[in-house]
């Protein structure tokens, strides 16, 4: 079934004055104060612009809202900050969850339950005064639900303990229809599956619970080395890797970085390439396994150090303001030594290339293993992540596309059909049935007839209820 969206009239005041009147929290149509500021994303290069927004408290709000959305027949997005949006949301009504914060840790069962609109810095830093972490992502301003439901693949733990989809305990939703459901591996084994790795085609998330790990700290940090020294340093980190124990997660990333005061004056303005590494023992582990990475060439920088995990922020330092960007990923199924020469000729010294970073993160250990209770991640078995990320405004748009594309186009010999729905990008036309394969498509298309079979949730790489798959 094809959406036309863009057709549907505007909301007016009077359409919304019901709703106004059942929500704790605030009902935004365009020109009102504080729209423009809750249709914002991270990404400057993408527009928002929805019939309306509410700014949800709790989940009577979100289930208001849905009511809302059905009765007028409008899509419904939903928003935390925005690092991954689809679509501009015409016509339609967005969510905003960052109020719905709250986060809870239970030091005895060691897990934390989240509201929908919790950042991960938020739950690092309440787990960390227990000792205790999560299987959080490399930026701190990325909401947890939207990355977890993502399969949630961290640079940190995940490969000493999987995805962060394979240790969510239990989900607070509500369904297009309004309903609201605790969902767990008994009271809706089917949706359970489905959420998580399935994205935000099923259900709006009001919280959920998830394990916590007994790590207070990390052996971690990156090390940067002079950009013509690519080869070697590529060779030498595919070398290395796959002798380290499951508790050394590490990645390797060309960086082409801009001269902005905010960079650090050793990195500022240069080619540099380096590898991040996170490593879950002792300090003298960490430095013994590390020593032939340093052995390399002399480093630019060496951050690498003994830290507690209130700091893992710092080993891939990520922006955490909003910036102007575009960026796509794949999975490489192996990467022999010919991938590796390719590699250097698309974003080496030697290269014409427009990217501000390309990141290779080597996957492995319990990322390969289906957990005691499996759900609808797809990656299992795939070695390597590739995401190219190229920084520029709006009109620089073409440019930037075409450079990540020249990369992961140059990588297509050796790249796997699976792919990580969190690193898709916002106007990918993805093929749900390539990306989850044909057994998990068809589960997934099953369950969506079951929970959304008009496709409410739809402004997102969308699995389609099954009455509407055509021929599959």
């Amino acid at each position: 079934m094809i959406f036309d969206d863009s057709s549907l009239p505007p909301v007016l005041p009077a359409d919304v004055a019901v709703l106004r009147a059942a929500v704790a929290g605030e009902v935004l149509l365009p020109g009102d104060a504080g729209y423009d500021a809750e249709r914002a994303v991270f990404n400057l290069n993408h527009d928002l612009l929805p019939a309306v927004i509410v700014v949800v408290r709790n989940t009577a709000d979100v289930r208001a809202a849905l009511g809302f959305a059905a009765a007028q027949h409008r899509p419904v997005l939903v928003k935390t900050t925005g690092h991954q949006m689809v679509g501009t949301a015409d016509g339609a009504v967005v969510i905003a969850t960052h109020r719905m914060n709250d986060v809870a840790i239970d030091v005895a069962r060691r897990t934390a339950r989240v509201g929908a609109g919790a950042l991960w810095s938020e739950v690092v830093a309440k787990a960390a005064k227990s000792g205790l972490a999560p299987l959080n992502g490399s930026n701190p301003t990325v909401g947890v639900s939207g990355y977890t439901l993502g399969g949630g693949l961290s640079p940190t733990l995940g490969r000493s303990y999987g995805y962060a989809a394979d240790h969510v305990r239990s989900l607070e939703v509500v369904t297009a229809a309004g309903d609201l459901l605790h969902v767990d591996a008994e009271s809706e084994p089917d949706l359970f599956w489905a959420l998580r790795g399935g994205k935000g085609n099923f259900a709006v998330v009001t919280a959920l619970e998830f394990d916590l790990f007994p790590v207070s700290r990390l052996y971690g940090g990156a090390i940067y080395f002079p950009g013509e020294r690519m080869a070697d340093v590529l060779r030498a980190w595919t070398a290395w890797h796959p002798g380290t124990p499951e508790t050394m997660v590490s990645s390797f990333a060309v960086l082409r970085l801009p001269p902005l005061p905010e960079i650090p004056e050793p990195l500022r303005g240069r080619f540099l390439v380096t590898v991040r590494i996170a490593y879950n023992g002792t300090p003298e582990d960490g430095e013994r396994l590390t020593a032939p990475l340093r052995a390399i060439a002399p480093a630019v920088l060496d951050t690498v150090t003994d830290m507690p995990y209130a700091d893992v922020a710092s080993i891939h330092n990520e922006p955490t303001d909003p910036l102007p960007y575009y960026e796509r990923g794949i999975m490489l199924r192996e990467f022999p030594a010919q991938a590796q020469q390719r590699l250097i000729d698309l974003i080496g010294p030697d290269a014409k290339t427009g990217l501000w970073i390309a990141e290779l993160r080597a996957l492995g250990g319990a990322w390969d293993r289906e957990p005691a209770i499996p759900n609808a991640v797809a990656t299992r078995g795939i070695p390597y992540s590739l995401l190219g990320v190229s920084v520029g405004p709006l009109p620089q748009e073409h440019e930037l596309k075409h450079s990540v594309a020249t990369l992961l186009d140059g990588m297509a010999p050796w790249q796997s059909t699976r792919r990580l729905v969190n690193n898709l990008a916002p106007d990918e036309a993805s093929d749900a049935f390539e990306i989850y394969g044909p057994a998990r498509y068809t589960r997934l298309s099953t369950i969506k007839q079951t929970y959304d079979p008009t496709n409410t949730f739809r402004l997102n790489h969308n699995v389609p209820p099954a009455a509407t798959v055509d021929g599959r």
